[in-house]
């Protein structure tokens, strides 16, 4: 296996779900870096403890990147390797890892992406929908800029990807169905887990399956551009 650089910041992809869903040098950077940066240490552990993974580990989360990116740069600046890892799949998307890439960009210190899985990628490979061209938009906006932003989506043509939450998501595609009216589209949610599930219709009939089910897990939600 290869060497850990000193100074250099590994984003580590991990499982979004299955265990069983991450690389062999994956395993190797965790448990052999100076230490880990993770979004939520205790969703961390349970995947350091599967791997039997004993390492230091410490907290990178959107509550304390203002404290904790400088201390996090410092330390790589001083040589030490650190791994960052997010909940669920690759760190960067969606989550805090942004500000410290970004730092340590500014800084020239090395960044080394190591692959995994990403519930993005899951879910529109196997929606069906267009995926020669497609615009990831992560979580709309929750107030200002919401309405702003559905109408701006509106005419973009290429397969538009969205995260979402269990307890937004018929909120959610009530909004998309009326700015941009009803579509293709496909739910993804529990991707690799047990309860997977790839729901596939229109806008308005995933809005009246949503309404018969509570719905649990995080959320890819993919739906077809314009034409």
């Amino acid at each position: 296996m290869e060497e850990i650089e000193a100074g250099a910041l590994y984003l580590v992809a991990t499982p979004i779900g299955n265990l069983a869903d991450i690389s062999y040098r994956a395993v190797h950077i965790l448990q052999n870096v100076d230490l880990i940066a993770a979004e939520d240490t205790r969703k961390s552990a349970v995947l350091l403890n599967h791997y039997n993974i004993k390492n230091r580990i410490t907290s990178y989360h959107s509550y304390n990147i203002k404290k904790e990116t400088p201390r996090l740069v410092r330390r790589l600046l001083d040589g030490e390797s650190v791994a960052l890892i997010s909940d669920a799949g690759t760190p960067g998307i969606s989550d805090p890892g942004y500000n410290l890439v970004k730092e340590c960009t500014e800084k020239d210190i090395r960044i080394i992406p190591i692959p995994g899985a990403s519930a993005m990628l899951a879910a529109i490979t196997a929606s069906g929908l267009r995926t020669q061209k497609f615009v990831f938009e992560g979580f709309l906006p929750q107030k200002k800029g919401r309405k702003t932003r559905l109408e701006k989506l509106a005419d973009e043509e290429r397969t538009i990807v969205i995260y979402e939450s269990p307890h937004r998501i018929n909120k959610t595609v009530r909004q998309i169905s009326e700015y941009w009216g009803d579509r293709p589209c496909v739910m993804a949610r529990e991707i690799t887990k047990k309860f997977e599930e790839f729901y596939k219709g229109r806008l308005t009939d995933l809005l009246q399956y949503l309404e018969t089910k509570k719905i649990k897990g995080e959320i890819v939600l993919i739906i077809q551009g314009k034409i």
